[in-house]
């Protein structure tokens, strides 16, 4: 099975570095000329005969479109990033004398809960499920997905190599490649050029 996971492009919150998840931004300037930049320069993979699935979000769906025309696909609401609810669309700066934020940061970060919005396990456990069922189907897919959801299906994926969320995390517009079968699994990086990583499963 051959398995595609892509990040969104920039968004005005990438390129301020603002926390956002359920706002539904669309690409930036500078994310669709990175995305157009990017595609002209490196090679995505091809992804015909793959089932294709978006977070359902302007970001994912503009990646999408871009990079591979009008394809036919499937919007997954369980695939969309972290809702950081009071935090959404605000900066570290803008946050960090505020007591919320403070007790948010203190701890066990991913079980925190934003106000009104998400931890990174409820997140990951909806993420995860939803990808499960994508896994059960037996075809081979491809997603077009955020930075949280990616990293927590490649850290559910490698556990071996030991990489945190932040480790996982692609840059915009790029992601992996994943193949599994036969008791083994690899991956290797999108756009292509990068090494191919495998393991035992």
């Amino acid at each position: 099975m051959n398995i595609i996971l892509l990040r969104h492009g920039r968004t005005r919150a990438n390129d301020e570095r603002l926390y956002c998840g359920s706002t539904d931004l669309p690409l930036s300037e500078s994310g669709r000329a990175g995305l157009t930049s990017q595609q002209e320069s490196l090679r995505y993979p091809d992804i015909t005969g793959h089932r294709v699935y978006t977070s359902g979000m302007r970001r994912a769906e503009e990646t999408l479109s871009l990079l591979y025309g009008e394809v036919e696909h499937t919007a997954l609401p369980d695939l969309r990033e972290m809702d950081f609810g009071a935090f959404e669309m605000r900066s570290y700066e803008q946050l960090k004398d505020v007591p919320e934020y403070q007790a948010w940061c203190e701890g066990d970060n991913e079980a925190n809960i934003a106000p009104g919005g998400e931890s990174g396990y409820i997140m990951t456990h909806r993420v995860l499920d939803c990808f499960d069922g994508l896994l059960r189907e037996g075809h081979d897919f491809a997603i077009v997905s955020h930075g949280g959801p990616v990293s927590a299906i490649m850290e559910r994926l490698f556990p071996d190599e030991r990489k945190n969320w932040f480790e996982w995390q692609p840059a915009n517009g790029c992601g992996y490649v994943i193949r599994i079968g036969d008791g083994e699994k690899s991956y290797r990086s999108i756009p292509e050029g990068g090494d191919e990583h495998g393991t035992e499963s």
